[in-house]
């Protein structure tokens, strides 16, 4: 066989050895790329069944996915439900419920699934998890039909993988603030 036989067929063995490479990078980058979050592809209110609160802080509460949709449940009379649904699945609830006066935080954080061992505020206000967090509006938020009660916000994962607690924390405490400068509390 000439050189010139040989320098082409190693350079030809040389380029697929390279293809090869390139293949087995791109499959495995590709691999890495499937450890990727779903895609959010909705578009969240700024408004949620009457409460305003910023969109970003509610979508990072939020899995994937391409479509939202939102409920108001009231199953007795000192607690709304806000319930979000992504793709026809329920993924988080946003609640205010009544409690007695002498209920704090942590108390109330109890009736709640998902909010054991939680992180609590400095100002003992606010308890929160990675999943379910509860917040205690301030004291001047008081109407007359519950009368010797104190308003709480409750904010809560549904199964739905988002195991955030910064997520939480910040969503908990804005839409606590949210709730104190809306109707609920006049």
């Amino acid at each position: 066989m000439s050189a010139h036989g040989s320098l082409r067929r190693h350079r030809f063995i040389g380029m697929a050895v390279s293809l090869a490479a390139t293949v087995a990078l791109a499959s495995a980058l590709s691999a890495c790329s499937g450890d990727e979050p779903p895609k959010k592809a909705y578009t969240v209110p700024s408004s949620l069944c009457g409460i305003t609160v910023d969109p970003a802080l509610v979508k990072a509460a939020l899995p994937g996915g391409d479509s939202l949709t939102s409920a108001t449940v009231k199953p007795n009379g000192g607690t709304v439900r806000c319930n979000l649904s992504v793709d026809g699945k329920e993924a988080l609830s946003l609640a205010q419920a009544w409690w007695g006066e002498r209920d704090n935080a942590m108390g109330v954080a109890q009736g709640y699934a998902d909010t054991d061992d939680g992180t609590v505020s400095e100002n003992l206000r606010f308890v929160h998890t990675g999943k379910a967090g509860v917040g205690k509006t301030v004291s001047s938020c008081k109407v007359s039909r519950h009368p010797e009660q104190d308003l709480y916000t409750v904010v809560q994962t549904r199964d739905s993988g988002v195991d955030d607690p910064d997520a939480i924390e910040k969503l908990l405490i804005a839409y606590t603030k949210a709730v104190e400068g809306s109707a609920a509390c006049r």
